[in-house]
């Protein structure tokens, strides 16, 4: 079996880490050899870029920002992701360059072909085999992201910036939807457990 490469995303309160576990479990019930990463981060220099950019202390202009984020997913790249899948090792990241059109496209305003230049020059061809999209309304995310820890830099933006990113998901997703899974994640977990597993199920038959 050729080695996947499968992304999880979603804006921030859509229950990714909750989800994570479900697809650790599914990949271990069946024994399938799997490596879980995440961005920014996954390497030394990914997770330094990773304290910066979630600091809300840090002031970064738009293009630093994008630039630091491609900067983080190169090395991961690199490092990580393409020498696990030519060893047969399927890879699990917790968000991908989905995040980026989201979050500095749709939410900050980067112009699309600015990301996807950088997303041609550090990915070459490489792209997920599948995205699960994990979505939830606005108002389920600003009241899951009140009830957690102190809020990093993204987490603190106005209620306006997350309906621009949940938009360029969703917009993104509706375009390949051959690629992307959305799940609705405002929903029972035994429910959304059962909607991640059989999509997996299909993507592995």
């Amino acid at each position: 079996m050729k080695a996947r490469f499968i992304t999880l995303d979603g804006i921030d309160g859509a229950g990714k880490s909750t989800n994570l576990a479900v697809i650790k479990n599914w990949f271990e019930a069946r024994r399938l050899p799997v490596l879980f990463t995440r961005e920014p981060g996954g390497t030394p220099v990914g997770e330094a870029l990773r304290e910066i950019l979630l600091n809300p202390a840090t002031r970064a202009g738009l293009r630093t920002e994008t630039l630091m984020m491609f900067a983080a997913r190169c090395q991961h790249i690199e490092d990580v992701i393409l020498p696990a899948l030519q060893k047969g090792i399927h890879v699990v990241s917790d968000r991908f360059t989905d995040a980026t059109f989201a979050y500095q496209g749709g939410g900050r305003g980067v112009p699309q072909a600015d990301i996807e230049t950088l997303e041609n020059w550090v990915q070459g061809s490489l792209r997920p085999d599948l995205t699960i999209l994990l979505d939830v309304p606005l108002e389920v995310s600003m009241s899951r992201l009140a009830e957690t820890r102190e809020k990093d830099r993204f987490e603190q933006e106005a209620a306006d910036f997350f309906t621009r990113v949940r938009q360029s998901y969703l917009q993104r997703a509706a375009a390949a939807p051959h690629r992307y899974a959305v799940i609705d994640s405002n929903r029972a977990r035994s429910e959304v457990q059962a909607d991640i597993e059989a999509t997996l199920a299909g993507h592995f038959s």
